[in-house]
């Protein structure tokens, strides 16, 4: 196995410390105290404090070093996938690049693994995504993850290669269908945070949930995915965790719009910036996807908790 991670935030150093119980793995990190403090000590505390990284990891701030691996892994944020593609394009062109990343870029629309073709025509995309938290990859714990390629060949070498005593990969070739159940189910989750921040009960979330997964459905119809997918991992089983957990941090975002409270502006939210870009790209296509357009209006401050749950509940009747 030839693997380097790209990325050395919590998730990025988790897939990697999991991926060292097949043998060496770099991973890479631009910055340069960051990386020192994981070669001195053996942990990456600001990102996943106590987790003792393994002996098959090797931290680099040396991209080309991280580069001579065929295959690498972008745990990179997907605001930022495209720039650091572009930046270093001469090392990524003729690689595999599994993208590790969810959500849709705000200026395309696109997805990461779109976001890849666009950018590096001869390299090899990939999408590695699904319901995981990087402590419980980091701890050794039992995750299942989607592997999603248009190449069927590759994805099924990737599987191999990917897989861990832990973490148990399953391929599809639908990467649209994976690509969108990873991106809106971070908006139904800030959806989902809200309404339990604001005290509004289970009930509402599961109802939330619900007619979440079916803007999932509406979206990834749409655009050509299979709907088998949005009832897999990548799309039923990563919404159901991302919205039942307070260690998500885009169910973490939606509490604090729903108690009033500020947010930490350095976290990243996938979340908000999809929305965002779906709500736009729903109004071009002229799809309903009601809750999408909700969560950008809290975001954005143009609606209140009360405001969203009246204009959701006035909706016309109508079939499930």
């Amino acid at each position: 196995m030839s693997v380097s991670v790209l990325g050395s935030g919590a998730f990025g150093t988790a897939l990697a410390i999991s991926l060292a119980g097949n043998g060496p793995v770099k991973l890479w990190g631009r910055n340069v105290a960051q990386v020192n403090q994981m070669i001195q000590t053996g942990r990456n505390a600001e990102r996943l404090p106590g987790v003792t990284l393994p002996n098959g990891l090797m931290p680099t701030v040396d991209l080309d070093q991280a580069c001579q691996n065929q295959t690498l892994l972008l745990a990179i944020p997907m605001q930022k996938l495209r720039g650091v593609l572009l930046e270093n394009r001469d090392l990524l062109a003729s690689k595999t690049l599994v993208a590790c990343c969810k959500g849709i870029e705000l200026n395309s629309g696109q997805g990461p693994v779109s976001v890849i073709r666009d950018c590096l025509s001869e390299a090899q995309p990939a999408l590695l995504t699904g319901p995981s938290f990087a402590a419980d990859i980091a701890r050794g714990l039992p995750t299942a993850l989607t592997l999603a390629c248009t190449n069927d060949n590759l994805a099924k070498s990737l599987q191999h290669d990917l897989s861990t005593a832990n973490l148990r990969l399953y391929r599809t070739t639908d990467v649209t269908g994976a690509e969108i159940g990873g991106a809106l189910k971070n908006v139904i989750a800030i959806g989902c945070g809200a309404v339990i921040g604001a005290g509004l009960g289970d009930s509402a979330r599961a109802a939330l949930m619900t007619r979440g997964y079916a803007e999932m459905q509406r979206l990834a119809l749409a655009k050509g995915a299979q709907p088998e997918t949005l009832a897999g991992l990548s799309g039923f089983g990563d919404l159901t965790l991302t919205c039942s957990s307070e260690m998500s941090r885009n169910f973490q975002l939606g509490l604090s719009i729903g108690r009033g409270e500020e947010f930490d502006p350095s976290i990243t939210v996938e979340g908000a910036a999809t929305a965002r870009a779906v709500d736009a790209a729903a109004k071009r296509d002229e799809l309903d996807m009601p809750i999408t357009h909700t969560v950008v209006q809290l975001l954005d401050h143009s609606l209140t908790i009360a405001e969203a749950v009246a204009h959701l509940l006035a909706r016309p009747l109508k079939e499930e």
